[in-house]
């Protein structure tokens, strides 16, 4: 079996050695253990030295787990043949009670409405080759508290104001005076200035290892305040749009001679795409997909984007549907495009993992540290079975997340057992022991002549 405390060595420098004793205790638990995954569930599976009061303060201290990600992932995952993107995304986690640290409603994608519980912003290093994201930061959604006194004193007095200004008929035209808007000089929101700030301390420490390109959003960061601090951070965005946006061809004066100031053409019809925009035409079982490809503009954005169309039509009945996928890199194919905005979607499988099988929805936790520790250390055991998966892969490339912890429940089942024996088995008894027992629960069982250990 590896052993877990090898595999912390490396964070040795960032903290101490009991916490990092506590640690591999606590994660060789969590790794064996079913049923819900709180502090008093872990002590339960805990072996010597992983009391109830040792979980306890394992999760009352605060950890720099940012770097705790980076090394960890430096030292056990990171390849620098392999080419990485950013991603980001926000995942809630539902909960009861009124005592957790950041409670508040958060819309959940998965019951389709706003719910009661917490909300976390994750940004994961997308391998291109390996097609796996690898969690690097989780950082608190935290709702910005609107004084109800204040809102309702400022309502009253905006009221009063208007009804003692005389209504003043507002004049045709441009008002004198005023000046164009530069797009790129914009106020971020709360929101953008709390992932800017988390993108920045990523940045400085892969400075040095590892340099990104590609920030990759979904689409609810399809708009200009996106772009301005993907930019900001030397980073090219590439995300989604809505279907219906509102997309100019760049207008092309057919008089060279003429100087003309008009910047936007024709507005995209999406019904009518121009074919000189088509980039690859495939069919399989009557549904046609058509990818198109353009430097088009959009009146809010800042820059001209590199904007791939996807159209699908259903040769049987014609129905029609579209995406549209930008990037700000203008140079950036649009099979690549595609490409790497469908491997965002390998952070959904990280708030997957993370949800069933390390915790994240079932921790009980309220205080501020207390929360940050059980949601960075779901995001941690998601690393953690990478890396341990990696090596059962290799006599078994089946391996799974459940086939693992059913490994690692059986040894303690058959290490538990031992003990109580007057005297120790014969190894070949032993090994076929070991063999049998970590076999019970598995999807896909290995022989007996196969080697795990």
């Amino acid at each position: 079996m590896p052993d877990i405390l090898a595999l912390l060595e490396c964070l040795q420098r960032y903290t101490t050695r009991t916490t990092l004793r506590r640690w591999s205790v606590i994660i060789y638990a969590i790794l064996g253990m079913s049923g819900r995954i709180t502090m008093l569930g872990i002590s339960r599976w805990c072996s010597k030295g992983g009391s109830y009061r040792t979980i306890q303060r394992f999760f009352a201290q605060s950890l720099p787990w940012a770097t705790l990600f980076w090394v960890f992932f430096r030292e056990h995952i990171f390849c620098k043949k392999e080419t990485y993107i950013l991603a980001g995304d926000e995942v809630v986690v539902s909960k009861s009670g009124k005592k957790s640290y950041g409670i508040e409603r958060f819309f959940s994608s998965l019951y389709d409405r706003p719910i009661l519980g917490l909300s976390f912003f994750a940004l994961s290093l997308v391998s291109v080759e390996q097609r796996k994201a690898f969690p690097m930061g989780v950082e608190q959604v935290i709702k910005e508290k609107i004084q109800k006194e204040k809102g309702i004193k400022q309502q009253t007095e905006k009221v009063a104001e208007v009804a003692n200004t005389e209504i003043v008929e507002k004049k045709r035209g441009r008002p004198k005076g005023s000046k164009n808007r530069d797009k790129k000089e914009v106020d971020l929101n709360t929101e953008l200035l709390r992932i800017q700030k988390h993108i920045q301390d990523l940045l400085k420490k892969l400075n040095k290892f590892l340099s990104l390109t590609y920030l990759v959003l979904d689409g609810h960061f399809g708009n200009n305040g996106a772009v301005v601090m993907a930019r900001r951070l030397g980073l090219q965005l590439i995300s989604k749009m809505r279907c219906d946006s509102a997309l100019y061809i760049p207008y092309e004066n057919p008089d060279p001679s003429w100087k003309c100031r008009r910047k936007y053409g024709d507005r995209i019809n999406y019904s009518f795409l121009p074919n000189k925009f088509l980039k690859k035409t495939e069919t399989v079982e009557d549904i046609r997909t058509d990818f198109y490809q353009a430097q088009l503009l959009h009146k809010e954005f800042s820059q001209a984007l590199n904007v791939v169309i996807i159209v699908r039509t259903n040769l049987v009945t014609s129905q029609r549907t579209h995406a549209v996928l930008f990037s700000t890199d203008l140079n950036l194919s649009y099979d690549k495009i595609i490409d790497y905005y469908s491997l965002r979607f390998q952070i959904e499988f990280n708030f997957r993992d993370a949800k069933q099988f390390w915790g994240l929805e079932d921790f009980m936790n309220v205080s501020k540290t207390a929360v940050t520790n059980a949601a960075n250390l779901a995001f941690f055991m998601v690393n953690v079975s990478q890396v341990l998966l990696s090596h059962f892969r290799r006599f078994n490339p089946d391996f799974s997340i459940t086939d693992l912890k059913a490994l690692f429940r059986g040894y303690r089942y058959v290490e538990e057992t031992i003990k109580l024996l007057p005297q120790k088995p014969d190894p070949i008894l032993l090994a076929n022991i070991f063999h049998t027992v970590t076999n019970l629960g598995r999807i896909h069982p290995t022989t007996a002549c196969s080697s795990e250990s």
